[in-house]
């Protein structure tokens, strides 16, 4: 079990912990709801630095982020970011990341834990171009601080207006006393706020001057619950090595007009259709979808399964995301989902099922 920097600054604050992809993680401090509303409502700070970091480098880095990716990443700028997907050879997904123009010939790849050594594997396995690549994942840490007043109570800490990053744009400077970190606005919760790549003799100054500043402590389960209200798909859950980004509604990061792994045959199924689609649904009646549950027609026929699934703290509602037949995944379909023994009635809706 591997530790991040702010192992003992987590236990110190009675954080419950838990093995998560490897690392022993905080799940929650006082409780999934709390954290998950002081989020939503004021600001909140998350240690991910579990997280996995790729850097990308040279005169054939570009080429190779393309071959690998499915978004175009020719269309970055220095300070701009882009969510993607690693198409696998058999149509599903390696993994979803967030890749970062640091500099010309220079990208860094942020990746999923549990996918670190695996993903890893992969992009070295196609660089036939001869980029560079380092794994930094060891030596980073990466903080979210996410909700409404993140900007505000965070500005004292950085000589940068923090309100001129936007969505998906970053900058390198100064944050908490520490030089040269990274500031991005690539948040996972859809509150607002941004996150902070530092080294990892670094981060404890840097959580104790956000947490000083107003930052609440949040876990694991509470971003889980955020993110879910948000509709952002979670891997090893909402996608993985057998579905493909059409499917799972990310033809909007998978861009035609470059070749990259498998691209043929996904192109070929965003011209054709797919036999199904992950829609997100609320559940009619009063329940909790979890991960695993049928979902079944109204004969009681399985048609899917949930894929992600909670009670939302904010629309104190049984919602989930899941696979289910094209036929069933337009927006107000009707389906339902099996808990124990009822079939609890549920709409499939647009999301995201939270809006601010």
């Amino acid at each position: 079990m591997k530790n991040t920097a702010l192992t003992a600054t987590h236990e110190a604050l009675g954080a419950k912990m838990v093995p998560f992809a490897g690392y022993n993680m905080p799940v929650q401090y006082d409780g999934v709801n709390i954290e998950h509303e002081a989020v939503r409502k004021d600001c909140g700070v998350f240690d991910v630095s579990h997280m996995g970091e790729f850097l990308i480098s040279g005169p054939n880095a570009l080429d190779l982020i393309q071959s690998v990716s499915s978004n175009d990443a020719s269309k970055l700028t220095i300070g701009k970011a882009q969510y993607a997907c690693l198409p696998n050879d058999d149509g599903g997904i390696v993994d979803d990341l967030i890749i970062y123009k640091l500099k010309e010939e220079q990208y860094l790849l942020v990746v999923n834990a549990s996918n670190i050594e695996k993903d890893w594997n992969w992009i070295n396995s196609k660089n036939t171009v001869g980029a560079d690549m380092r794994d930094l994942s060891e030596d980073y840490s990466l903080l979210a601080i996410q909700g409404p007043n993140a900007v505000e109570k965070m500005q004292a800490l950085s000589s940068h207006d923090l309100s001129d990053i936007k969505f998906y744009n970053f900058k390198v400077g100064d944050f908490a006393g520490i030089d040269n970190v990274i500031i991005s606005a690539t948040g996972y919760t859809g509150s607002g706020g941004f996150e902070i790549y530092c080294k990892n003799d670094e981060v404890k100054q840097i959580w104790d001057r956000v947490t000083e500043a107003g930052a609440k402590p949040i876990g694991l389960a509470a971003r889980d619950t955020l993110r879910l209200e948000m509709g952002y798909c979670l891997y090893g859950n909402d996608i993985d090595d057998t579905t493909s980004p059409i499917e799972a509604g990310l033809g909007w990061v998978t861009k035609f007009t470059k070749t990259f792994t498998n691209c043929e045959a996904l192109e070929a199924q965003k011209r054709k259709g797919v036999d199904r689609k992950l829609v997100a649904f609320e559940l009619d009646e009063r329940g909790i979808p979890r991960q695993g549950y049928d979902i079944v027609d109204s004969q009681g026929k399985k048609i899917g399964e949930v894929t992600s699934g909670t009670m939302s703290p904010m629309l104190n509602k049984g919602i989930g995301l899941g696979y289910v037949p094209t036929v069933f995944a337009d927006v107000n379909s009707k389906i339902n989902i099996q808990i124990r023994k009822n079939a609890v009635p549920a709409t499939v809706v647009k999301l995201p099922f939270y809006k601010a």
